[in-house]
């Protein structure tokens, strides 16, 4: 009975493979894959900083309150995308705006600003009259859904990230582990700060189709997170974030097809998946050391 039961894993397996070489032949296959890449690149890049920056929280207040901007798009039937993008971008900078003008703390603001926009979204929602597809699309992501268009973007938001990251690294690590410092040395603090909050928000607006505005804060912090485990040194710890951000979205997908589950949802769980096992392996040496 073992011997059987082990023979019918192996056809289902073989027949799921089979199926899922099939699945990569196709057009939206490849574009789910090239989108992956390209975001697991871009959410390792931004993730680091993000991370490092404790503005984890932030990135999370931005892709949740981007519910505005997607019942705004389904109710003027316009692609919920092309709303994403300045919405999250005004909404990201004022944030920031107000964090820096009030005494209040940051995660108090954050708060404030969230729960406010959410519920504009909730209420918006709720006019949505008959199908509400998009909506559903955007709330829970689906990669293999990104045409064109949505590479494109994800492309643009990446080249624009690495000049503006890479080209100051030096600076923009300074202003990560001491803006006080940073401004003593003539760093522009104020531009830099808004700079990445833009990248920032550009990138989870591109993201959100892919996994979700439930998920997309994940997409940034786990790889990060899962970087910072193995490394402290900033060059690998930004080399290993990028590449588990990468490996772990392609990874992802493949589960996605071989078990036919929602493809944000599977990038997310792979993610967690390989964050515990790091986590488990960076105490074993600890342990054994």
């Amino acid at each position: 009975m073992i011997f059987l039961n082990n023979c019918q894993i192996a056809e289902f397996t073989i027949a799921n493979v089979n199926d899922l070489v099939t699945l990569l032949q196709f057009p939206f296959m490849q574009r789910a894959i090239a989108g992956a890449v390209l975001m697991g690149i871009l959410g390792g890049l931004l993730g680091s900083f993000v991370t490092l920056r404790q503005l984890s929280f932030f990135s999370h207040a931005v892709g949740h309150a981007a519910l505005v901007g997607v019942a705004l798009g389904v109710i003027l039937q316009l692609n919920p995308t092309w709303m994403l993008l300045p919405f999250t971008l005004i909404f990201g900078l004022v944030v920031l705006y107000f964090m820096e003008k009030t005494d209040l703390a940051s995660d108090s603001v954050l708060s404030i600003v969230l729960s406010g926009a959410l519920a504009v979204g909730v209420i918006l929602s709720s006019l949505i009259q008959g199908y509400r597809g998009n909506l559903m699309s955007v709330l829970f992501g689906d990669i293999l859904a990104i045409d064109l268009t949505d590479l494109v973007l994800t492309l643009l938001v990446l080249v624009a990230s690495s000049l503006f990251l890479l080209s100051t690294l030096r600076q923009q690590i300074l202003l990560t582990l001491n803006p006080a410092v940073a401004k003593v040395q003539g760093i522009p603090v104020q531009l830099y700060r808004y700079g990445f909050v833009v990248l920032l928000s550009l990138a989870v607006a591109v993201a959100i189709k892919a996994v979700g505005v439930l998920l997309v804060n994940a997409f940034l912090v786990i790889p990060a997170s899962c970087a910072k485990l193995m490394s402290h040194h900033f060059n690998i710890f930004l080399l290993l974030s990028v590449l588990v951000g990468s490996v772990s979205s392609i990874a992802g997908i493949i589960v996605s097809g071989l078990f036919n589950l929602a493809s944000g949802p599977s990038i997310v769980l792979v993610q967690f998946v390989v964050f515990l096992a790091v986590f488990s392996w960076v105490k074993l040496r600890i342990k054994a050391a």
